[in-house]
């Protein structure tokens, strides 16, 4: 399931927008990446990312790791991010599944730098149950 499921996270649209690629998914755990570019700059003239994008980072990172679990769609339902540090280079991230029930799922997320600086910190819950056809 793990590369299949990589793969299918690699080819979202949104994903591909902002550069985010996931590198490993199984077992209630992801890592992906997100390159900087000028293009998620938070201001024509600065060097720091916009919050925005080290969000987009934590939650598909997150939600790879859950779907790795249920192998089904499982959106979003919160997702509370910390920032730690102002993100200037590639950003790098792991998220473990720390709680699986059959309705929710709850994510922790380490977003770090090039350097292994600590950048973000985030905890989501994912809905796992109810999306069948009834």
């Amino acid at each position: 399931m793990a590369t299949g499921l990589t793969e299918l996270f690699n080819q979202m649209p949104y994903a591909q927008l902002l550069g985010i690629e996931v590198t490993d998914a199984g077992d209630g755990y992801a890592e992906g990446r997100l390159p900087f570019t000028d293009e998620l700059r938070s201001n024509p003239y600065g060097e720091v990312a916009h919050g925005g994008a080290t969000y987009a980072l934590a939650d598909t990172i997150g939600g790879a790791a859950v779907i790795s679990l249920t192998e089904d769609v499982s959106p979003t339902i919160d997702m509370r991010i910390d920032y730690l540090a102002p993100v200037k280079t590639d950003v790098y991230a792991t998220a473990e599944v720390i709680r699986h029930g059959s309705s929710v799922s709850m994510v922790h997320v380490e977003i770090e730098d090039d350097d292994g600086t600590r950048v973000a910190t985030a905890q989501g819950t994912y809905k796992t149950g109810g999306q069948g056809e009834k």
